[in-house]
């Protein structure tokens, strides 16, 4: 039998996309990768076969820099990293700007590129990124019974009222603008009705006696899988969803880092803290040094991934510190006692995985949802990245070093949870188990 993976070429992406492959290829099933050329070779490392797709103009390897763009999206890059600089809400309105273009590339073209990829693989289970919308369109139209995997936090599916690019909730600390964000609200309902007008003429396109939809950002496929823990989400608004499975978490196996296993090794007791900020965030190399000059006053150890941010920003670096542009995370969580993140949910679940408190300083997109959720669980705290200094980051970091005995049980029994029945396995048993609609 065979399994299909749909994937945008972001590494971010791909990697907890197919790490649920795993759980195919250990049934001793075949599994193709559909995705474009930047992330040919983390296909690869998996062993899987892989099927050329580009489903859109950007790509990501695992750090993204604006001048290795195309034409176009490299300026767009850089707008995104500009307004992160100047606030929360504008952050959130230039991606909503952004959005009508980027979504929905070429969706005709590539919905039929991925029918005629489904005729040539003639896969048994196929599993498409939730954002994947031109793919999923294909997957639509011709009726082909799917999984729609949400990898971002749960506000990245809309259901009842809410308007996607308009988060659902805000951690205490972040005090948006009111009338910001009002306006960001109708920005997000204008740029709704148009990307479900240009969904609707392509499905029409594809299939001309499709049903129309309302709104395209709340859509699904077939089977609905949910890249995030279910302790951590609102039970309330999982009773808007269709049916669904929560998967905990798609935590990857790493291959052994040599230089990493031996800093790892030294004899030294102190805890261990690691930071990162994506493969998009990690530009923001004036609030990584905000965290360094806040760790250095801690007697900690720090690994830190600087990206795209020179390491000679972060100011001194203390000899007992680990500092390279990319880092195996999966590998420093299961050592860490803190992790300092912008909030991805990738590092998120990766890290309640490994029962590791977050210190988030979110920057856009579901990433303040993420925040809210953990800091209400009481396993992280959020801070306003533009604002916070480098006494509110120390002090922080000093409390969820030290978590409550309650907290850090209710932490552990978690991550207890998502490590003995993981996200690939949880992945299989839906599928195997959904009936078509």
């Amino acid at each position: 039998m065979t399994l299909l993976i749909i994937s945008p070429d972001y590494a971010s992406h791909l990697f907890p996309l197919a790490t649920l492959g795993t759980a195919w290829r250990g049934a001793g099933e075949r599994v193709v990768v559909a995705t474009g050329p930047a992330t040919a070779d983390i296909v690869s490392q998996f062993g899987f076969e892989r099927e050329n797709l580009q489903l859109g103009r950007g790509s990501n390897p695992g750090v993204i820099r604006a001048d290795e763009q195309p034409r176009g999206e490299d300026d767009a890059l850089r707008g995104f990293f500009g307004s992160t600089r100047r606030g929360m809400v504008e952050t959130l309105l230039f991606q909503a700007h952004a959005r009508s273009n980027d979504l929905l590339w070429n969706p005709v073209e590539i919905a039929r590129r991925v029918q005629r990829l489904v005729e040539r693989v003639r896969p048994d289970d196929v599993i498409v990124d939730h954002l994947a919308f031109s793919a999923r369109l294909g997957l639509k139209s011709a009726r082909i019974r799917h999984a729609d995997v949400v990898l971002g936090h749960p506000c990245t599916l809309c259901v009842g009222d809410e308007v996607y690019g308009y988060p659902t909730a805000w951690p205490p600390a972040l005090h948006p603008d009111q009338a910001g964000l009002k306006s960001l609200k109708g920005l997000c309902e204008q740029v709704r009705d148009a990307f479900t007008a240009q969904w609707n003429d392509a499905l029409l396109a594809l299939s001309p006696r499709a049903t129309a939809s309302v709104d395209a950002f709340a859509e699904t496929g077939d089977v609905l899988l949910l890249n995030y823990p279910a302790a951590l989400h609102d039970e309330n608004r999982a009773r808007l969803f269709p049916p669904h499975a929560f998967l905990g978490s798609a935590v990857r196996q790493e291959a052994v880092d040599s230089e990493v296993q031996q800093w790892l090794a030294a004899e030294d007791t102190r805890p261990i803290v690691y930071v990162s900020f994506g493969s998009f965030l990690s530009v923001r190399g004036d609030v990584l040094a905000r965290v360094a000059g806040a760790l250095r006053g801690l007697d900690v150890r720090v690994a830190i991934a600087t990206g795209s941010t020179s390491p000679e920003e972060l100011g001194p670096v203390p000899a007992s510190w680990f500092v390279r542009g990319f880092l195996p995370q999966v590998t420093l969580l299961r050592r860490a006692a803190l992790a300092v993140s912008h909030g991805g949910n990738n590092t998120v679940t990766e890290a309640i995985t490994s029962a590791v408190p977050l210190l988030l300083l979110p920057f856009s997109t579901d990433q303040f949802a993420g925040a809210a959720a953990v800091e209400s669980a009481g396993f992280g705290a959020a801070l306003d990245p533009n604002s916070a200094s480098v006494d509110d980051l120390r002090e922080a970091a000093t409390g969820l070093l030290s978590l409550r005995a309650e907290t850090r049980d209710r932490l552990d029994r978690l991550s207890s949870s998502m490590a003995s029945h993981a996200g690939p396995q949880r992945a299989f048993e839906a599928l195997r188990g959904a009936a078509p609609r």
